[in-house]
């Protein structure tokens, strides 16, 4: 059976990032991710998310504040040496909090220079860090119009192209619903290369408990799968995050 883990850049806002990795915990959660840690130190974030009980999941590469900051400079041509930088920081950052995945964002490109880019800097990433699970994630094109990445089949190809063993995809089920107009087919279709999934509900990005997807059946789908990694969710609450859990307590469509 998969793990839940809180995604706290979404999840519990009401109260300070250190505080949040408890109340997490409290909540019910095994697991943790933060989009973008850099502003605090990584030996608090650590210790806060360690100590509470949780394991450090899944955080982005490169580090460039979220409000207004490029999404991601790996597939576009021109800032190699700049990915490089800012991987190199964000592997410092992964290593110290022992997280299970790093995400390498793509970035704003177009084109076949941009693929080859982001295939040359993905190569080279996979390289540099032979024991860390990189994961690359497509997002759908309204959410983040000019992403390179916006494609199920074009991070396919990309993870095929790069064919190294620790590089795999990020499935982010709300997505890959709006990517692909039929989520049961994107999974199947794209399962021998997941590392890691993300939920939310659809329309809106809220509780994956009302919508579109219905993830009591994603979720069968996915123990059936034999899949044992981690399902982080990363939605805004509609109201407070507490008053949103009953998905996880009693399940999604409870």
């Amino acid at each position: 059976m998969a793990r839940f883990a809180a995604n706290l850049t979404f999840l519990f806002t009401e109260q300070p990032m250190l505080d949040r990795f408890a109340a997490a915990k409290a909540a019910g959660f095994d697991g943790a991710e933060v989009l973008f840690p850099y502003d605090l130190a990584a030996r608090e974030l650590s210790t806060a998310c360690h100590g509470a009980g949780l394991e450090f999941v899944l955080l982005n590469t490169p580090p460039p504040n979220w409000a207004g900051g490029p999404r991601g400079f790996a597939a576009v041509p021109g800032s190699e040496e700049r990915f490089r930088r800012d991987f190199d920081r964000s592997l410092r950052f992964a290593q110290a909090l022992r997280s299970r995945h790093l995400h390498v964002m793509a970035g704003k490109a177009e084109g076949p220079a941009a693929r080859r880019c982001l295939i040359e800097n993905l190569r080279w990433a996979c390289a540099r860090a032979p024991h860390a699970s990189l994961v690359i994630e497509p997002v759908h094109a309204a959410d983040l119009p000019g992403y390179f990445l916006s494609s199920l089949d074009l991070a396919a190809e990309v993870i095929a192209e790069v064919g190294a063993p620790n590089l795999g995809l990020l499935f982010d089920a709300y997505h890959a619903h709006l990517i692909s107009g039929d989520l049961t087919a994107a999974w199947e279709a794209h399962l021998p290369l997941v590392r890691h999934i993300q939920i939310a509900g659809c329309p809106g990005r809220h509780e994956p408990r009302v919508g579109e997807i219905d993830y009591g059946e994603f979720f069968r789908r996915v123990d059936a799968a034999g899949y044992r990694g981690w399902v982080s969710a990363e939605y805004v609450p509609l109201t407070t995050t507490e008053a949103g859990l009953r998905w996880l307590r009693g399940g999604a469509a409870a």
